[in-house]
């Protein structure tokens, strides 16, 4: 008899020639659950025939009624959509325009189970056995038949329902493993970016410069998705190299090179070379191919985090390398202030003794005048605060200026205002050395300085001086931490013993206004009057005590807010009455070892003046120009006093340009002393 032609099932067996089941018994319901409804539904299908779909896929309800065989068949067919997805329904309504047979190796691809299929057989009287068919497929024609002969469909619609299933599995698919992924990339991130936040960040002040507000984000598509590009090629080409993928690899590196060089150091999208449109396009190629070969969820995700920890070890190391060198250039007299401190110095020497001497003297004690003290030992900065402050001054005649500097610098110092007297106002100038009560058995900190503990604590014990360390421990051999002149202002009723009230004034400041009201505050009966510096949650006494210490826990609030050194109006006659200086030398004798506070004046400030300190306007002082980039212009440029506090002083290299006008607009840069050191603006 002639061969039967029809649709058989066959088991797919292993090569040893054994029944195989699918290895996952959820990825085998499907194509199943498809089958049966073929099988039970197929009269339904062919009564109602290709008209009955083709009317309206969504809407079963438009069918014709002369196309309707029997209810049942109707009602059936209202309940197929609710138990199957439109995707099933698409692929078994398909498949009855297709005068060939049908087949569920449809349903083989795209991770669904390869247990069953459907294959066209010729079978004959002699034996019903179904045939096992081959695995690989036969090379397909043109024309629709393969090379053995057989009918094979290509683009049927089957075939392309089948394709917009798959696709649609897979995106699906990816969508899920991205989801999973991403909770798990936020956590690292944010771990990284708290890892970041550890670095040691006083180099720029007490603030760090990696603050949010001075993050630029580039805004430009064309560079971000080059730099993108660039990473998922960096991913690729460690797979690649992995697989053994050498070809591949190759062509990955060869086009991350030409997209290095295209991008350059472009930050903006009208920075990019011409062929920069090119190399994405070759690059999205190679990407695209390189997905395809190589592309796996979990080991894509795994060298991305791998970059993203690698990256955060590369930033750590280069902001302790940053705060290193910055610390350094802080710490650093520039050549140019060195050399005028040096040519005044030997001119001073070289004049009269009688030529040595200010005017004024007589106001030096008058309490109805207006007092400053200023302690520094650089020249160029102590004459940009006193000039500064006698521009802005109302009346320059009833100001009195008091400097105090180190050996080195005093004759420089009086040269420089015996050949600049500030107008009408008077000045004086005082070395600290000839201070003769100030000595190691009086003051604690001198005694502190000339133990050998202290010089191994700042010079030795573990903090290395070299770049490859990256560390910020430089900062202990700053030599204003060192010198008597950052702790004078402790002593101010001991240096102007006749005056009531006194403006300590530090040298990094700038005066845009008059100060006399200050004078005329009401401080309460406290003895410091100062512009507090607590926002919400930093500048508190938290941040620079030790609140382990049970001295420090027992007397002070760790919540109490901090202000600021800089600008501070002293009322010595409660000074004396409170004894402040004695509160400061119980609290440094405490401080021995270092328990208490690490360095600097700020914390035993704090601590000598707690409660003791009234809160003035903040527009009087306005700090940050030396560490923050972010300071409001306006609030610059209503305030009396602006600050330098940070490491970017005005005089260095490192200082913000945005900033430096405020200050370089008082240096004399045509002076011939400026001039012939080459110090310009």
């Amino acid at each position: 008899m002639a061969p039967k032609r029809g649709i058989s099932f066959s088991r797919s067996r292993s090569s040893s020639g054994k029944l195989s089941s699918s290895s996952s018994s959820s990825s085998s319901h499907f194509p199943v659950l498809a089958f049966v409804i073929l099988c039970v539904m197929a009269p339904m299908i062919f009564f109602l025939g290709r008209g009955l779909y083709a009317a309206d896929q969504d809407d079963f309800s438009a069918v014709p009624s002369n196309q309707v065989v029997t209810w049942r068949g109707w009602q059936a067919l209202q309940n197929l959509k609710s138990f199957f997805p439109k995707e099933v329904l698409d692929v078994i309504v398909s498949s009855t325009n297709d005068t060939g047979p049908l087949s569920l190796d449809n349903f083989r691809k795209n991770n669904m189970s390869a247990s069953w299929r459907v294959v066209e057989l010729e079978t004959s009287n002699a034996t019903n056995e179904p045939k096992i068919e081959d695995r690989q497929e036969k090379p397909k024609l043109k024309d629709g038949k393969s090379s053995d002969g057989r009918t094979r469909w290509i683009d049927s619609p089957t075939q392309q329902a089948r394709r917009q299933l798959i696709g649609k599995r897979r995106d699906r698919r990816a969508a899920e493993l991205v989801k999973l992924n991403d909770e798990l990339i936020a956590k690292l991130e944010n771990a990284a970016i708290e890892r970041s936040k550890s670095v040691e960040s006083a180099v720029l002040g007490k603030y760090s410069i990696w603050r949010k507000e001075v993050e630029y984000e580039n805004a430009d598509s064309t560079v971000r998705l080059m730099r993108d590009q660039n990473i998922m090629a960096r991913v690729y080409l460690s797979i690649a190299k992995m697989k053994n993928k050498l070809e591949l690899f190759q062509e990955l590196q060869t086009r991350l090179k030409e997209s290095k060089r295209a991008l350059g150091d472009a930050t903006s999208d009208a920075d990019l070379n011409r062929s920069a449109h090119e190399k994405i396009k070759a690059m999205g190629q190679v990407l695209s191919k390189a997905r395809e070969q190589l592309y796996d969820c979990k080991l894509v995700s795994g060298k991305l985090r791998a970059m993203l920890q690698t990256a955060d070890e590369h930033v750590r190391s280069f902001k302790k390398q940053s705060t290193f060198l910055s610390q350094l250039a802080a710490k650093t007299i520039p050549n140019g202030i060195h050399c005028l401190s040096m040519r005044l110095t030997i001119d001073y020497y070289l004049l009269p003794p009688e030529k040595r001497k200010f005017s004024g003297s007589e106001n030096l004690e008058d309490p109805s005048f207006y007092h400053y003290a200023l302690f520094s030992d650089n020249v160029l900065a102590a004459s940009v605060v006193v000039n500064s402050t006698i521009t802005n001054a109302k009346d320059p005649s009833k100001h009195v200026f008091h400097l105090v500097t180190d050996k080195l610098n005093f004759g420089a110092m009086n040269m420089w205002f015996l050949l600049n007297p500030p107008g009408k106002a008077t000045i004086h100038v005082e070395n600290v050395d000839e201070f003769k009560w100030l000595n190691s058995s009086y003051c604690p900190v001198l005694r502190q300085l000339e133990s050998a503990t202290m010089r191994e604590y700042y010079f030795k014990a573990g903090h290395p001086n070299t770049l490859s360390s990256g560390a910020s421990n430089l900062k202990y051999r700053n030599p204003k931490y060192l010198s008597m002149l950052n702790h004078l202002r402790f002593y101010l009723p001991q240096v102007y013993p006749k005056l009531d009230k006194i403006l300590f004034l530090d040298d990094d400041i700038v005066v845009q206004k008059d100060l006399t009201g200050l004078w005329a505050v009401n401080l309460q009966g406290k003895v410091n009057g100062a512009v507090e510096t607590c926002g919400a949650s930093f500048h508190r006494f938290d941040k620079y005590l030790n609140f382990s210490n049970p001295h420090i826990a027992r007397n002070f609030d760790p919540n109490a807010c901090g202000w600021a050194y800089g600008m501070n109006i002293f009322d010595l006659k409660e000074w004396k009455k409170k004894d402040i200086t004695g509160i400061y030398h119980k609290w440094q004798n405490m401080n021995e070892d270092r328990v208490l506070w690490k360095l600097g004046t700020l914390p035993p400030g704090l601590m000598t003046f707690y409660g003791l300190t009234h809160p003035l306007n903040k527009s009087w002082h306005v700090l940050g120009l030396g560490y923050n980039p972010s300071v409001d212009r306006s609030e610059i440029d209503s305030a009396a006093v602006v600050h330098y506090n940070g490491n970017m002083k005005p005089w260095l290299e490192i200082a913000m340009t945005k900033y430096r006008s405020y200050w370089s607009k008082y240096v004399k840069y045509d002076h011939p002393y400026l001039r012939n050191c080459k110090l310009h603006e």
